[in-house]
């Protein structure tokens, strides 16, 4: 699992993400971060890193 950054424009990224909720109700948006990260998901295909990545979400919830 990769915890250091990894995109080549960090900031980018979060405005287009920012920018993509703009006008969205908060079921809509829900749904939108939550096919996200499905298909993030698929991408990265590594069952192990997934459940690692999760942890370690949970963990930062706490």
């Amino acid at each position: 699992m990769k915890t250091t950054a990894n995109i080549p424009d960090p900031d980018g990224f979060y405005e287009a993400w920012v920018a993509a909720h703009e006008g969205l109700s908060d079921e809509e948006s829900s749904d939108l971060d939550t096919r996200l990260v499905l298909l993030l998901a698929n991408q990265v295909g590594d069952q192990q890193v997934l459940l690692a990545c999760l942890a370690e979400a949970l963990a930062s919830t706490a």
